[in-house]
């Protein structure tokens, strides 16, 4: 019981605390105490926000070693500086671990705009509003650059879009999603869905959703 009310001070001085941001000024330090090895390649970051806070996590690639939390900011809203100030904070630049994160913070990242835009997907051209072709055309030219001012690009990409890993789970609900619009309406595969999920009215089968 003695250990667990202080177990915290040995790791007091690696914290700092700015502008409602607290977040380890020393990751290589932290790792010799908590007995993880350093090793770049083996650890991916971890971006997740919300309404009222930022979240910055190492978690290990193998599984082997428990997350280490590296920056926790309240009261900072969901845009490019606040990004951009968090990654300067834990030193990235120096470290530059591949991330993971949702489409928002990828978009972030990347320097794009967020939202509903003609030009969303970091890896090719596709035209989210071309809405002929949206689920006809199997081949969009690869985007090769992100060139500020251009296809929805508004700031300088804080990262190398190869460092960034697709989230998973986000991928399959876009399947899913498009895989319901495919399906027929008056089927009885539409039709099971609806028996499960009772609240999904009329209108938004209507408009795929």
């Amino acid at each position: 019981m003695c250990f667990y009310r202080r177990r915290h001070e040995e790791f007091k001085k690696f914290f700092s605390q700015e502008d409602g941001v607290v977040f380890y000024n020393d990751v290589c330090s932290v790792m010799e105490v908590i007995c993880h090895e350093c090793n770049i390649d083996q650890w991916r970051l971890f971006i997740g926000p919300s309404k009222v806070c930022w979240k910055v996590v190492l978690l290990h690639n193998g599984k082997r070693y428990p997350s280490v939390a590296l920056v926790h900011a309240t009261k900072k809203k969901g845009s490019y500086e606040s990004l951009k100030r968090l990654l300067g904070k834990i030193k990235y630049d120096e470290f530059k671990w591949k991330l993971c994160g949702d489409l928002k913070v990828v978009a972030l990242l990347l320097g794009m705009l967020i939202g509903y835009t003609k030009y969303c997907c970091l890896l090719c051209e596709w035209e989210s509003w071309d809405k002929k072709n949206y689920c006809v055309n199997k081949l969009w030219s690869k985007r090769t650059s992100l060139t500020q001012g251009d296809q929805n690009v508004v700031n300088p990409p804080l990262v190398l879009s190869e460092k960034i890993f697709l989230p998973h789970l986000h991928i399959k609900l876009g399947l899913m999603k498009n895989f319901m619009k495919g399906v027929d309406k008056t089927g009885c595969g539409l039709h099971y869905v609806r028996n499960k999920v009772p609240n999904v009215s009329d209108a938004k089968i209507k408009e795929g959703i």
